[in-house]
């Protein structure tokens, strides 16, 4: 701790879905030259996902949330200007509003094989992207008390996660609005 103030660190992670410009579809099989693309604007900050329709972004470490937000910034303009090039574009979306799971394939990795294995049916249905905020506490006494205290928010912020209202072109019934 400096000054009393805890030493915290902060990483993000976001997936985006990547969508054919004309027809708003998940484009199934996006160009290998666009990935490339990518890795080479972005180094290993870059990843293709599980889904071929899908592609991660990744923080450095940062000190700050403004300097994490300058990062995310950084790559969410990559990854738009470099998809534009090739008639996609990407969403940060929990899931795609009418593209239909068993349309996508999984990305042709070891990795991504044996999870599709190991899964099954499970896996192939999970049409989704997501957000991750990794937050590194220096304090091991600071860490076990907040990882405590942050069980009574889980329910609220998982209520927070269901942000489609539609899957597959059918309304859920979840839906944050009345």
């Amino acid at each position: 701790m400096v000054g009393g103030a805890p030493t915290l660190s902060v990483g993000i992670e976001e997936e985006y879905l990547l969508v054919d410009l004309e027809t708003r579809a998940l484009a199934t099989d996006p160009p290998r030259e666009f990935f490339d693309e990518c890795y080479s604007r972005l180094g290993d900050q870059a990843a293709h996902e599980f889904l071929k329709s899908q592609i991660e972004v990744n923080t450095a470490v940062a000190q700050s949330i403004p300097e994490a937000t300058e990062m995310l910034i950084d790559l969410r303009t990559a990854i738009v200007e470099t998809a534009h090039k090739y008639n996609l574009t990407p969403i940060a979306a929990s899931t795609h509003p009418f593209s239909h799971w068993s349309e996508q394939g999984h990305t042709e990795q070891e990795r991504y094989h044996t999870i599709a294995h190991d899964m099954q049916a499970v896996v192939r249905r999970l049409v989704i992207s997501g957000m991750y905020v990794h937050v590194g506490i220096e304090d091991d006494e600071l860490r076990i008390d907040l990882m405590n205290q942050v069980t009574y928010f889980l329910p609220h912020l998982l209520a927070l996660t269901t942000s489609s209202p539609l899957q597959q072109g059918e309304n859920t019934g979840i839906s944050l609005i009345a």
